[in-house]
């Protein structure tokens, strides 16, 4: 039988908490579009249409 002896270093670990953070932010950015998106195509009102015309 052989044995796997598997080593992170701290910088092998700090790089995947990186990646982890990184990707799950970026999933959070991704979705919030997808969900502006939807929500514009809905109501139809964009960002710049919260402010009334001649205020």
């Amino acid at each position: 039988m052989s044995k796997f002896l598997l080593y992170i270093d701290p910088g092998s670990g700090s790089y995947l908490v990186q990646m982890i953070i990184a990707a799950i932010l970026g999933a959070m950015f991704y979705f919030k579009n997808i969900w502006f998106r939807i929500r514009t195509f809905f109501t139809g009102r964009k960002r710049d249409d919260k402010k009334e015309p001649g205020a």
